[in-house]
Formats: structure tokens, sequence, C-alpha cells
């Protein structure tokens, strides 16, 4: 094969979006499923590893946005920070020898990333 009809075929492997949804069987998943619905669909995972992870996020009030919640100690136009707490569940799909094993990451219950791995066994 010559360099010439290599490189777009490269190209669209190194460019190309990740994966936005898995086929169980006839059933289709996507990103910001619900963990018991890929349940349902998929079955149980071959692994599930799950931590939880503390990250920080703020909050920047105005009046027109309305993000002020009473009862907090921040005036209009003021940024508050503060850190929450995410359960993070990272499930590995093994659906057999001809096919790819799949990595999905959950993050409060909600499918947040599909990852494709090595063969299956």
């Amino acid at each position: 094969m010559s360099i010439t009809k290599l490189l777009p075929l490269l190209a669209c492997l190194l460019f190309s979006p990740p994966i936005l949804a898995l086929r169980c069987g006839h059933e289709l998943v996507g990103l910001g499923d619900n963990k018991n619905d890929v349940l349902d669909k998929c079955g149980e995972p071959e692994s599930i590893d799950s931590h939880i992870e503390r990250r920080g996020a703020s909050n920047y009030a105005n009046a027109r946005n309305g993000l002020h919640s009473p009862g907090a100690s921040i005036g209009y136009g003021q940024q508050q920070y503060i850190e929450v707490d995410v359960l993070v569940e990272e499930w590995v799909y093994d659906f057999g020898r001809r096919r790819l094993r799949q990595y999905l990451r959950f993050e409060n219950g909600r499918l947040r990333e599909i990852k494709t791995l090595n063969r299956g066994r």
C-alpha cells in the first residue's frame, strides 16, 4: 500500500471522535445513561472498581442567573468555591474473543465515558 493511501486512513484514526455509544446485543447504551439501565441492557460487567473523587467547583452569583442560594453568605457578584464528592465507578465488559473489551466510566450513576480496550478473552 502506498503512503498516499495510508495517510488519510491514519488521519481518520487520529482525529476520530471518542465512542459515544456501545452496542449490547440489540440494545444501545450511550453517554448520560443511568448505570441501572446499562446493567439491564448489557448484564453484569467483568469487573467493577469504584472510588470517590473530590473536585472543586465554583458558583458565581449574580442577579441575572439566580445562582445565589437562600441562606448563603455570598453576595451577588461574588464567587464561592466548594468541594464536592463524586462517586466514580469503572466497569469493564468482555464480550468474548471476537469483540474488543469496553471500559465504561460512571460518575454519580451516569455514564460519562466509553473507551475501547484490547481484545476479549
